[in-house]
C-alpha cells in the first residue's frame, strides 16, 4: 500500500480546497442562517467536475473512486458540514447506489448525467419506524402489469426536495423481510403521486435539506427497478458501506477544522500572563485531539484503498464510521473547552461545529448498529 496520494488525488484535493476556501467559507454563516445551500454552489461543483469524482470514467466520471470522494468530502466539511452533506447525498449514496446495483443500461443512462450534475440523486431508505431496522419498512411496491405501484412514506431524506431521481427501497415480499423481500427503484421526482412533505428543523447541519417523501400510487416502470427483485437490502447495505466511509471522511474534515481553530486560539488567548497554549492542561487536550485525528485519517484512507482495490471492506467501513464519529464528538467538545465561554457563543464557529458533529453518531447507521455489524463480523470471521 502506497501512503502517498497520487498526483490526481492531490490535484482534486487542491481543487476542492480552493473551492471551499473561495466559495464555501465566505457564505457558511449565510448557509446556516438561511437553512439553505445555494444551488449556485452545486452548479459550481458540477463545473469543476467534483460531482462525478467517484463515478468510473467509462460512465462520464473522474474515476478517482472512494479515495477521491473521501478527499473531497474532507475538504468540503472543513468549510461547511451542510455543503458536504448535500454533496454527499448525491455523489456518495445517490450515485453510488446506481454504481453498486445498476444494470449496464442504467449506468449508461444515469451516471453520465449524475457525474455532470445535470441529474441530482438522493437515497430513501429510512422510515418513521424503520431506521436501524430496514426490515420493518412498510413502503410497498406492487406489480401492475409491466410497472410497479409504490405506496408509503420515507423520512430523513437529504436532498429529497431537490433531487431529480431518488433511490427508493420498498417491500415486494413481506414474508421474506430484509432477506429477499425488499427491492430498490429509481424514482423520478416528477412522477405523479411523488410528494415532498415537511422539512426537519435540526440541531445542526441546518443548511442541508432533510425532508419527508410520500409515494401515493407512484407508477414506476420495471426498467427503473435497481437490481433484481428482492436484492434491495443487499444494494442498500453495499451503498451504505461507501456512505459510512464518506461520512468518516466528513468527521475527519470537521475534526481538522475544530483542531486547527483550537491551536490558533490557544496561542492567542492570554490567561495568567501567558498564552493558554503554554498550559499543560491545554497541551494535553491538543495532543489527544491530534492523536485521534491521525487515527481517523489512517482508518479513512486505508479503508478507501480497500474499497478501490475491490477488497471486502464492510467491517472496516463500520469501524471507520464508529471511531471517527465518536472521536469527532470528543474533539469538538475539547475545542469548546479550549475556547471557554467564546466556544459557547454563536459568534465563534466552534459552537456550530459542536452542533453539526452530534448527528454523525446517528445517521448512516447509529454507533450501536456499527458495533453490531463489527461484532457479527468478528464472530463470523474471527479476529
Amino acid at each position: 500500500m502506497d501512503f502517498e496520494f497520487s498526483d490526481e488525488l492531490r490535484m482534486v484535493r487542491d481543487l476542492a480546497r480552493e473551492f471551499t476556501d473561495n466559495s464555501v467559507r465566505p457564505i457558511s454563516a449565510d448557509i446556516e442562517r438561511n437553512h439553505c445551500v445555494p444551488r449556485a454552489l452545486i452548479d459550481e461543483m458540477s463545473e469543476l467536475g467534483l460531482m462525478g469524482v467517484a463515478i468510473p470514467e467509462e460512465y462520464g466520471g473522474t474515476g478517482l473512486g472512494e479515495m477521491g470522494l473521501c478527499v473531497v468530502m474532507e475538504e468540503l466539511t472543513r468549510g461547511d458540514f451542510s455543503v458536504a452533506v448535500t454533496y454527499g447525498a448525491h455523489a456518495s449514496i445517490g450515485a453510488m447506489s446506481v454504481v453498486v446495483g445498476g444494470t449496464e443500461e442504467q449506468k449508461q443512462r444515469f451516471l453520465p448525467q449524475m457525474a455532470q450534475g445535470r441529474v441530482l440523486g438522493a437515497y430513501a431508505l429510512s422510515e418513521a419506524n424503520a431506521g436501524s431496522d430496514p426490515g420493518a419498512m412498510t413502503t410497498t411496491a406492487v406489480r401492475d402489469g409491466a410497472d410497479w405501484i409504490l405506496r408509503g412514506e420515507k423520512v430523513w431524506i437529504t436532498n429529497g426536495d431537490s433531487a431529480d431521481i431518488v433511490t427508493v427501497y420498498a417491500v415486494t415480499d413481506k414474508a421474506r423481510g430484509a432477506s429477499g423481500g425488499i427491492t430498490a427503484f429509481l424514482v423520478p421526482s416528477n412522477s405523479k403521486g411523488f410528494a415532498v412533505g415537511k422539512r426537519e428543523e435540526k440541531m445542526g447541519q441546518r443548511g442541508s435539506s432533510t425532508v419527508t417523501l410520500a409515494f401515493d400510487d407512484v407508477r414506476v416502470a420495471d426498467a427503473q427497478r435497481l437490481g433484481a427483485v428482492g436484492d434491495g437490502f443487499k444494494i442498500a447495505m453495499g451503498t451504505l458501506d461507501r456512505g459510512r466511509l464518506a461520512l468518516a471522511a466528513n468527521c475527519l474534515g470537521c475534526a481538522r477544522e475544530a483542531h486547527a481553530l483550537s491551536v490558533s486560539y490557544s496561542k492567542e488567548r492570554i490567561a495568567f500572563g501567558k498564552p493558554i497554549a503554554e498550559l499543560q492542561a491545554i497541551q494535553w487536550m491538543l495532543a489527544d485531539s491530534a492523536a485521534e485525528i491521525y487515527a481517523m485519517e489512517s482508518m479513512v484512507y486505508r479503508t478507501a484503498w480497500l474499497c478501490d482495490a475491490g477488497q471486502r471492506f464492510s467491517r472496516e467501513s463500520a469501524i471507520a464510521k464508529l471511531f471517527a464519529s465518536e472521536a469527532l464528538d470528543r474533539i469538538v467538545d475539547r475545542a469548546v473547552q479550549i475556547h471557554g465561554g467564546m466556544g459557547y457563543s454563536a459568534e465563534f464557529v466552534i459552537e456550530k461545529l459542536y452542533r453539526d458533529a452530534r448527528v454523525t453518531r446517528i445517521y448512516e447507521g447509529t454507533s450501536e448498529i456499527q458495533r453490531l455489524v463489527i461484532a457479527r463480523d468478528v464472530l463470523k470471521n474471527g479476529g
